[in-house]
This record gives C-alpha cells, structure tokens and sequence, in this order.
C-alpha cells in the first residue's frame, strides 16, 4: 500500500517557503557517493540476481541520485530524504511507531512531513521494488532499485536524522556538504571501497531501517564536536572558499579542512558508505525473495558479460575499483 502517496493526495500535506530552501539546499551524499554505493551493492547480490543487476549497472548506477533531481520538481519529495528525531524526545528509537499508519496516527501526517518519513519510504520503496520483482518489469525493477539505494543511503547519514541538519543551531553552517560531499571527494581515492558482505534476507525491514536509523543518530556528536576541535587550527580564510553553485555564491569548507575533518573522524564516512551498500544488497535481495524469486535472466534484454562480472567482482574484493578505472563514480565527478 502506497500510504505515504495516499495521504498527499488527501492533501495532507503543507509546505513552507522555509522548508523549500532547505529541500533545494541540503542533499543526500552527494552524486559522488550515491552512484558509488549503488555499484557495490551490485557485486554483494546471490547468482541469479547477478546478470540482471550487473547487466543494469548503468542504469542504477546514474539513476541512484534521481531523488535528489526529483525533489527540486516535486514539493512533496523533500521530507522523504530525512528524520529530525530529536523533536520525537529523548525516547525517539522506542516510542515512534514503526509502520507509517501508526505513525500518521499519533503524530499526523502534517506533523511528520515537517520532521520527514523517511525510514518509512524505505520500507514503501522495498514494497514498490517487490511488486516490480513480481511482475517481472524490468524497467520497473531497475527505476525502484534505484531509488531505494538513494534513501538506503540517505539513511547513513548523520544530518538527515538531525533537526541541526547544516550545523545551523550551533554555528557550524556548511557541515552537511562537508562531511557528506567534500570530504568524499577528498578522500574517495583513499577510501576502503570494498567488502565481503553477501546480500541476506532481513526479517523485517521495518526493524531493520529503524536500528540503520538509530546508528547513524548516535554518530552526530562526534561529528559535530570534532568540527570544531579542527576548526581550531583553522582561520576563516583557511577554512572556507567560496562557489558558485546553484546559481549563488556560496560558503563551503576548504579541501585542506575537509582532510583534517576527515583525519579526525577516522574511518567514521568510509565506513557509512559501506554500510549503505552493505544494507542496500540486504533490502535488494530481500525484495526479490519476497516476490517469490522470480527468474531475472528471463526479462534480460541484453547478453550478460559473466567474465566482466567476474573480474570487476574480483577488484571490488580486493578494493581495486578505483585503481583499475571501473569505479563510474569517479570516470566523471559531478558537482550536485
């Protein structure tokens, strides 16, 4: 059941011109790391998901970041990228409701626009991705695909569970764009972009979203704090440069701050992003089995190149994507 659909088109749903700018403003990742976590996932999936996915690699990979367009267009795309769990209390990981119906129930629809939905658009976009499965639309299975790995993603990050989503309240603006942005294209080259994690079916994906949810909260103080232990060694002229983008002259941190940033934190970004594919395999595979395993390699249009699978597998295990130029991510960095 589409609920979240449901309740736009009852009108459910306001918008302030505040909350626009924070929409068009404040992104998941970046492009960067989208496209990234959505290829690794690929090389996690069981045999018969392989020669579909891999043969649709393009495909999910450049469409990964489509939410990110799609809420510059629709209004009501914004709120499904994030979660401010603090305005729900001290208490938050225990007493939201885990299904949206119960959700809208207690808090209201308006209520939880405002403060976002987004663990419960994954759990939707899983149900959307299996209905696809099921169907054995293949153009379907790779449009929902890709934008589950967008919100699986967004899930991962720290300042979407935040109402100090930009460091706004505590003087820190800029910091969503630096520890999701800047400091992967800083260090992507140095990145442990690699895992031994095979896909596995979740029991329950609401339990699952929710505890994702829980762990990337739990990482804001760190990140908040030692932005400004490094600040510290930074001037204003050392720490920010200034960009156009997005039709304005803008503030961002300085490479040279997001590598000290990055130093401090340690693995904290790298690990998120594995983690983001890591889960992403988890709720692709679990959205198949759930459709009743239907036989992928039927609806391929296309031949599968197994030996290219098979080698670029070979460099995901052994964290050579980037050194062997088959990591697309980074063949065409975009500015988002």
């Amino acid at each position: 059941m589409q609920l979240i659909g449901k309740y736009m088109e009852r009108k459910y749903f306001t918008l302030s011109a505040f909350l626009i700018i924070v929409i068009i403003s404040v992104s998941g990742w970046g492009y960067l790391v989208h496209r990234t976590v959505a290829q690794l996932a690929i090389y996690e999936l069981p045999k018969l998901m392989q020669a579909f996915f891999y043969t649709h690699k393009d495909s999910l990979v450049y469409g990964a970041p489509r939410p990110d367009v799609r809420r510059n267009q629709d209004e009501s795309e914004g709120s499904k990228h994030y979660m401010d769990m603090e305005y729900f209390g001290d208490s938050a990981f225990s007493v939201v409701p885990r299904k949206l119906e119960d959700a809208v129930a207690k808090y209201s629809f308006d209520t939880l626009n405002k403060y976002g939905t987004l663990p419960y658009v994954v759990v939707e976009y899983m149900g959307k991705l299996t209905d696809a499965f099921r169907s054995q639309n293949a153009d379907s299975i790779v449009f929902y695909a890709a934008d589950l790995s967008h919100y699986i993603a967004d899930a991962h990050v720290p300042l979407h569970t935040s109402i100090n989503y930009d460091g706004q309240l505590t003087g820190q603006n800029g910091i969503h764009d630096l520890w999701e942005t800047t400091v992967p294209e800083v260090e992507i080259l140095n990145y442990k972009l690699s895992s031994r994690h095979k896909a596995k079916y979740l029991a329950s994906p609401e339990q699952e979203i929710w505890k994702i949810i829980e762990h990337t909260f739990s990482l804001l103080p760190e990140m908040f704090a030692q932005e400004k232990e490094v600040s510290k060694n930074f001037t204003d002229s050392t720490k920010y440069r200034w960009e156009v983008r997005w039709g304005k002259n803008r503030r961002f941190y300085t490479s040279a701050f997001a590598k000290e940033y990055s130093r401090a934190l340690k693995t904290s970004i790298n690990d998120q992003l594995i983690a983001s594919s890591n889960a992403l395999a988890d709720f692709w595979y679990t959205a198949w089995v759930n459709a009743g395993k239907p036989d992928l390699e039927k609806i391929l249009k296309q031949s599968y190149n197994k030996r290219g699978f098979k080698a670029e597998r070979k460099a995901f295990l052994k964290n050579q994507l980037v050194a062997k130029k088959i990591l697309i991510s980074t063949q065409r960095m975009t500015k988002d």
